[in-house]
Order: C-alpha cells, then sequence, then structure tokens
C-alpha cells in the first residue's frame, strides 16, 4: 500500500519532476518508509511513497523499472496471488529480482500485455510506462478499492492516489462541478467516478484500464463486469448448497488477505461482518489475533459503543482484543484532521471514528482486515428489502424514494445560480444504470448499482483515506472478486431473508454466537457528530458562514438559514444530517485551499 502519482507530456516538453515531488510529498503518510522518482527519456514522470507489507528490502522499492522489459511502474495496493502468478511466470521463462508483488505485474504485463490485470487478484492502482510502445498504462481494481485521480490539461496528463496531491502539484481547475455537487448532495456525499467535486480533476473508474499514447491520445476498456443473473451451472442448487459456496468463497477471500511480510490485524465492530471475519480467521488457525475496537461518549438514550458485542466476539476466539474509548473532547480536533485526510468530502458520520481508529491500530500493526462492502454485496441494508417485489420498470423510483437525500426540486432551491442546473442528473443516472443490459430481478440491479457505483465512492474511499492517513493498509474480504462475482449469481431471495444478509447469516450460524447474528443492524455510532451540537455544529456553521463561502455562493444563504432556525427538536435534528453534508463540503474546500 502507498501512494503513487505522475506526470505525461504529450507537446513535447519535459514532465514537471518538481510537480511529481510536490505530489508524493503531500501523500507522505500513505507511504512513510520510503519515497522515489523515476524519469522517462522526456515524456514520463514517476513518483512513490512506499508502506513497507511485502518484500521489506530495497529491492520491492518503487518506482520500479526492468530495463530488460523497457517497463517501468508504480502501484499501491496488494496483488494476492502474486505467489502464483510469480511461479507461473517462472515456468515461463521469466527471472525476478525482488519477491515483491510491484515485480510480478511488471513481468505479469511483459507476458500478458493489457491483459495482465485479469490475472491479478487483490486491490490495485498502477501506473506503468511501456518504454518500448511509448505508452503509459493506467489501471484501477474491479471493485475500486484503490483509488485513481486525474488531472487533464492540454498536453498533460498527471495522476495520483489523492485528489490533494494533484492540488500540491498546482495548476488545476478548483470549481466545484455542478453535476457532481448535484450526486453529492443526491446521495449521502457520494460522487461517482469518472466525476469528482472539482470540475478540474476527474478519477479512472474501477475495472477499467486506460492506455495513454505519447501523442496523447488514449483508450479505456472496463476489463470486469459480473452480470448479476442466474448461471446455468447453479441450476437446482438449494439454500444449503449456496450456504456452502458463499461460505468457502469467504474463507478463501479471507486467507488471501493474510499475505504479507508483516502481522494482520483486524477492525472489530462487534457487528455481523467483522465479527464473521474474526471466526474465518481463527477457523483457519490464526492465533493471537490483534483486534480493534472504538468507542465513544453516549448521548442520552443513543450508546455510543458496541463493546459488548465486539468484547463477546474476542472472547470466543481469544484476540488480543483492544477497546479505544475516546470522548468528545476528541472529536473536534480529530474532525479537523479527518477533514485534511479525506481525498474528497466525506459526508458520512462515522468518517472520524474511522481516522481515530486508524490512528490507533496503525501503532500496532500495518495491516488489519475489515468488514466493508458486506451490505452491498448481500443486500444488508432495510432498503432493500421491498425490491423482490419491485418491478424491474420501477426500480429507478423506487430506488430514489428509499436513497435519495433529496429531490430535484429541493436542490434547486438549495444551490445557488451558478450551480443550478436544469437535468436531474443524479436521477438520469441511476436510471441509465439500473436499465443496463444485465441484472435479472430490480434487486439484482440495486445490488449492481450499489456495489459498482456507489460503493467505492463511499465506504470503500472512506476507509481508504482515513486508514492511509496513519499509513495502515485495510484489505475487504467481502470485496472479493470471486466472492462478489458468486453473491452477483445467487437468487435474490437468499440474499434478503431473514431481514437481509440472509445467506452470510446461515455462513456465520457455524461459528459465531446467535447473540451477534441476529441482533439489531448497528453503525458505527458517533453521537455528537450525528447530533450536530457543540462544538462540532460551531464548526460547520462557521465554515457556511465564512467569507470563502459566500463568495463561492454554493448554498442559497435562505436554505442555511432555515436549517439553522428550526423551530423544534425534530426539526433540528431532521435537519442535522443535512446541515453537516453542507458544512462538510465547505469546510473541506477551505481546509485544501479552494476558493
Amino acid at each position: 500500500m502507498c501512494g503513487i502519482g505522475g506526470e505525461a507530456r504529450f507537446d513535447g516538453t519535459r514532465p514537471d519532476a518538481d510537480a511529481v515531488t510536490r505530489m508524493s510529498a503531500a501523500m507522505r503518510s500513505r507511504g512513510p518508509d520510503g519515497e522515489g522518482l523515476w524519469r522517462d527519456d522526456g515524456w514520463v514522470t514517476l513518483g512513490h511513497r512506499r508502506l513497507t507489507v511485502i518484500d521489506l528490502s530495497d529491492a520491492g522499492g518503487q518506482p520500479m523499472a526492468r530495463d530488460d522489459l523497457g517497463l517501468a511502474l508504480v502501484f499501491n495496493g496488494c496483488v494476492y496471488n502474486y505467489p502464483e502468478l510469480r511461479a507461473e511466470l517462472r515456468a515461463a521463462g521469466h527471472t525476478f529480482h525482488s519477491t515483491s508483488d510491484t515485480e510480478v505485474i511488471l513481468v505479469a504485463y511483459a507476458q500478458w500485455g493489457e491483459d495482465f490485470v485479469d490475472h491479478l487478484v487483490g486491490m490495485f492502482a498502477v501506473g506503468l510506462v511501456d518504454r518500448a510502445r511509448r505508452r503509459l498504462v493506467l489501471a484501477r481494481d474491479r471493485l475500486g478499492i484503490k483509488p485513481l485521480y486525474l488531472a487533464e490539461t492540454p498536453g498533460r496528463l498527471r495522476f495520483a492516489s489523492t485528489l490533494p496531491a494533484l492540488l500540491a502539484a498546482r495548476d488545476v481547475d478548483t470549481g466545484v462541478d455542478p453535476v457532481a455537487l448535484h450526486h453529492y448532495l443526491s446521495w449521502h456525499s457520494i460522487v461517482p467516478a469518472p466525476r469528482t467535486i472539482l470540475r478540474g480533476v476527474r478519477k479512472l473508474p474501477p475495472a477499467t484500464v486506460r492506455v495513454v499514447e505519447a501523442d496523447g491520445r488514449s483508450r479505456e476498456r472496463v476489463y470486469w463486469r459480473p452480470d448479476y443473473v442466474r448461471d446455468p451451472a447453479h441450476a437446482g442448487w438449494d439454500a444449503e448448497d449456496w450456504r456452502g459456496a458463499i461460505g468457502d468463497a469467504l474463507r478463501t477471500a479471507v486467507r488471501r488477505r493474510l499475505v504479507a511480510d508483516v502481522p494482520v490485524g483486524l477492525l472489530l465492530s462487534g457487528g455481523l461482518d467483522s465479527s464473521l471475519i474474526v471466526a474465518l480467521l481463527a477457523e483457519a488457525g490464526q492465533e493471537q489475533l490483534r483486534t480493534f475496537s472504538i468507542g465513544f461518549d453516549s448521548r442520552g438514550d443513543e450508546a455510543g459503543d458496541e463493546f459488548h458485542y465486539s468484547d463477546l466476539v474476542a472472547r470466543a476466539y481469544g484476540t488480543d482484543h483492544h477497546r479505544i474509548r475516546l470522548s468528545d473532547d476528541d472529536l473536534v480536533p480529530a474532525l479537523r484532521h479527518a477533514v485534511e485526510a479525506m481525498t474528497e468530502p466525506m459526508g458520512s458520520h462515522d468518517v472520524v471514528a474511522f481516522h481515530l481508529l486508524s490512528e490507533q491500530v496503525a501503532r500496532h500493526v500495518k495491516v488489519a482486515q475489515s468488514g466493508q462492502g458486506a451490505d452491498e454485496v448481500f443486500a444488508g441494508y432495510g432498503y432493500h428489502q421491498p425490491f423482490p417485489g419491485v418491478p424491474r420498470e420501477t426500480a429507478a423510483a423506487a430506488f430514489a424514494s428509499a436513497f435519495f437525500d433529496r429531490d430535484h426540486a429541493e436542490l434547486t432551491g438549495l444551490v445557488g445560480p451558478a450551480y443550478a442546473i436544469d437535468a436531474d442528473a443524479s436521477r438520469e443516472l441511476v436510471v441509465a444504470h439500473l436499465g443496463a443490459p444485465g441484472a435479472e430481478t430490480a434487486l439484482d440491479a440495486v445490488l449492481r448499482l450499489d456495489t459498482h457505483l456507489m460503493l467505492p465512492d463511499d465506504p470503500v474511499k472512506r476507509i481508504d483515506a482515513m486508514s492511509m492517513a496513519w499509513g495502515l493498509e485495510v484489505r475487504t474480504p467481502f470485496l472479493d472478486q470471486d466472492l462478489v462475482a458468486l453473491a452477483a449469481a445467487c437468487p435474490p431471495e437468499h440474499k434478503v431473508a431473514q431481514g437481509g444478509k440472509g445467506v452470510l447469516k446461515e455462513v456465520a450460524r457455524q461459528v459465531l454466537p446467535a447473540e451477534v447474528i441476529d441482533r439489531p443492524k448497528g453503525y458505527f455510532p458517533v453521537p455528537t457528530l450525528r447530533n450536530v451540537d457543540g462544538p462540532v455544529r460551531d464548526l460547520v456553521v462557521g465554515a457556511l458562514r465564512a467569507p470563502a463561502a459566500r463568495e463561492r455562493g454554493l448554498f442559497r444563504p435562505a436554505y442555511v438559514d432555515q436549517l439553522l432556525a428550526a423551530p423544534d427538536r425534530a426539526q433540528a435534528a431532521a435537519g442535522s444530517n443535512k446541515l453537516w453534508q453542507l458544512g462538510l463540503l465547505e469546510l473541506w474546500l477551505q481546509t485544501h485551499g479552494i476558493r
């Protein structure tokens, strides 16, 4: 896990090595263990910050170049099947100078060309220079676990693991993208690829390879897309067969994510997903597994932790468990630091909790597994429950009713005149995605949208940004490509059963106490942030009232005043999330010097 960056020039001028160095410096937390710079004969420069996890020697350092192959590479992530690929490539006649997964990617490209991605099992963002063909190849993993941001201007392309790194390189159009703003305000702060909140920065979509020629021409292809239809190979399978297949695939996913030359811990919330990973790790023979849970001050009848459940699981499996309890006094400074670490504005209340948890976990381990993605892949959210009865042609309306924060009419009355758009861009994108070929039922279409459009820019982006702010690599077994593909083929009734994640709960019943499985669904509790009061409210309101916010004019003052002047407690509570969403965006823009 690392921070990568680079610049390619198509106008005959040399890449700005100082700009690439500034990008690398801005990503120091992602790679505190080393740095490197590589220059081509005149059109590409690569930069890298290293977090040592596999092959801790200098031989595994980056940028990695093989003159005999005519290739150079920067890479962020982990290829879990690199030992098997290494053996396959050696059998094909290739040699290696390190034991790193980085070199395996390099040699895989030498063997298979642009199809190298089809052979990789893992999470990755890659920038590879093919010197003989004078090409820059950019690639991102199937579920978008590793980010890759792009800034293009005439004659130049820059890329980096974070958006702030591109800002550090300078010369970026930092105007707010009105369509991205529409998405942000519609979908809990989510802005799906290829857009970001800024006009001048884009994201390479998940499961995409982009090939850039030395003259600036480029092409893209999507190399993986599950169909979300029933596979004839599974005809006749009953619930027990699906339980067995999903359980086996998850066990493989968990084992894959143990590959490392350093210890691997686990973020244990006490919910079904992370608890199941603990149980499967124990089943696989892991001893003295380090697990970590976090809790905050309670507020009234709203609990600030789920220690009861995480303690229960830790005791059951004898983990080396670390309880981390923080007070409200820790939140405001942590919120400021979390906003600095955000690659894009992230409005979820638990983002600060992940930031604080990662800070503590990074003191003990460099790598941890986590339960992100299970709800999207296995229909774990409440809004998934009605969809088995929803006709495919009305899926978009049902999804909008359940998922959207506000409709187009409210949004038009919220944003400033300069950011208003006529089209209902967010509804149109959902309609197009849900109506795309494949996806046998309405629920199949919704889970495809959740997993491949929304998830990479919500929980996945959040955990990557907050963990890498402390040099902590987090791995997500529920986003294993083979598990996701199998779940996509699984009949929807097995997923929505038992209130959601039914087939996963059946797997868990083999290894977990019923109290953990059948408990009410929990979320990362941070009551002070959820209620947006006290010093947190002061911070949010201050950002919305700042001169930079007034000059930018993102939001109509009357709308903000209405949120702040809610006349009763119920309305104030309902407006807290909206106030947080607006204020967080302005706070992020101001924190990163965007005016």
